[in-house]
């Protein structure tokens, strides 16, 4: 089946992308996604958090139902490093997928080991997730301190020279604090939001629905918060490059986030509900760039709003 040429590419760190779509990292995986859509259409496509030995994720239940959104702990539950590389990042590289490896760890020396074998590998850009709020040590822990934050960030930068992105946790009280850490350690690109800590409770039982009590908030609840962190950041740091996540389940979702000063933008739990959103989001991101020249412009030179 011939492919509608894209009319509106960007450029992220460096990194040629045909439109300014990506997945995000823990709604995507190659074998289930690429039953819905050629992946490779995609501006690129963020894996699952991949960590040095393999995360059995936490305990169940991990998912609960929010108005307007979802909760999950799913713990960033994956089959460890030698799996990813033997399986998923061939396969996409084959595909001829822009890849973004996103990264984790419990402590720095898991993110150091992850990165220093990734070094050499085929991938485009690795994402580091210090900002997963289910995991009780690394993540999180390291993506709200910014000391903490810079001194991981410029170990790693020694380690690879591929493009490093980082995702940032919107649970601090000072986003652009963070952001600056984890820039002046070396950092190419942000990525933000991850999901916002949040809880249900089941009434009838007068407990948490979450086996790990408290999960991370995500869907189209969010939007607004998360466009709000991607204005604060680009308004201190006018040059990094950043990607928006958060809420995005159509082309005007994603329009807003570049008007806040993204380059580009990730499509997350949409994909939950309906598994073509974001190759949707991109086509109609496309579209509404027709009538925005000016913008358009931009993103193709890697510039922003």
């Amino acid at each position: 089946m011939m492919t509608r040429p894209w009319k509106h590419p960007t450029i992220v760190a460096g990194v040629p992308w045909k439109n300014p779509v990506g997945t995000a990292s823990g709604t995507f995986n190659v074998e289930a996604c690429s039953r819905f859509y050629d992946v490779t259409q995609m501006g690129a496509v963020s894996t699952k958090g991949v960590s040095i030995i393999p995360w059995e994720g936490n305990p169940t239940p991990r998912t609960a139902e929010t108005p307007a959104g979802t909760v999950n702990s799913v713990g960033l539950q994956n089959p460890g490093l030698d799996h990813y590389l033997a399986n998923d990042l061939p396969v996409l590289k084959r595909m001829g997928a822009n890849v973004i490896t996103n990264v984790a760890g419990h402590s720095d020396e898991d993110y150091k080991q992850v990165v220093e074998r990734l070094a050499d590998q085929p991938c485009d850009m690795l994402e580091i997730n210090v900002s997963c709020p289910n995991v009780s040590h690394g993540g999180m822990s390291v993506g709200t301190d910014a000391k903490a934050l810079h001194r991981l960030i410029g170990e790693l930068r020694e380690l690879t020279d591929k493009p490093m992105i980082v995702k940032l946790s919107p649970n601090v009280t000072d986003i652009v604090s963070i952001a600056k850490a984890a820039v002046d350690a070396g950092a190419d690109a942000l990525s933000l939001i991850n999901t916002l800590v949040g809880m249900r409770i089941n009434t009838a039982t007068g407990k948490p629905i979450l086996a790990n009590i408290t999960g991370g908030v995500s869907g189209p609840c969010i939007l607004p918060i998360a466009l709000s962190f991607v204005w604060r950041v680009r308004q201190a740091l006018p040059d990094i490059p950043i990607i928006g996540i958060g809420g995005i389940s159509n082309g005007d979702n994603a329009l807003e986030y570049l008007y806040a000063g993204a380059n580009a933008v990730e499509v997350g739990a949409a994909a939950l509900l309906d598994p073509i959103s974001p190759l949707r989001v991109a086509r109609e991101l496309d579209d509404l760039l027709d009538t925005r020249p000016e913008l358009a412009e931009k993103l193709a030179e890697g510039r922003t709003w």
